[in-house]
């Protein structure tokens, strides 16, 4: 049993299991019942996302290694809130129980929050499939 770390709207692995989207928004221009049929997401979880205004200052420049210091900052200190703490640690429970992915829709991965999000769920005691694992980019 594991979790999968992977970018939503790519073709699911054969045992990836429940997908869920770590994402602010849903897929622009997708009907909400074809989420799952598309490989976005099947259940929504946009408490794992970073904050609306942190993604729209993410996406206003291009990334610098400062810039990046800073949103490692910024999302770390969000995701230490009572309620995405105790989302993490329940994901990190079923992962030993049931395979299933967690994902957003970024191209680069070191530069996503899904690469912090990965490494909070192993610091929380998850399985994560290694085949998933990749540079979080956070030294």
């Amino acid at each position: 049993m594991a979790i999968r770390v992977v970018r939503l709207g790519t073709p699911r692995a054969s045992d990836e299991g429940l997908r869920i989207g770590t994402v602010r928004r849903p897929p622009r221009g997708v009907p909400k019942k074809d989420f799952g049929a598309r490989d976005y997401f099947d259940v929504w979880l946009p408490e794992l996302a970073p904050s609306a205004p942190v993604v729209s200052w993410a996406l206003a420049d291009p990334w610098t290694p400062a810039r990046w210091r800073r949103y490692v900052r910024t999302y770390t200190h969000e995701m230490r809130q009572p309620q995405p703490r105790r989302l993490v640690t329940m994901l990190a429970a079923l992962s030993h129980q049931t395979n299933f992915s967690v994902g957003c829709y970024c191209i680069d991965e070191t530069h996503c929050h899904r690469s912090l999000l990965r490494d909070m769920l192993i610091a929380a005691g998850a399985v994560v499939n290694d085949s998933t694992v990749s540079p979080t980019g956070t030294g």
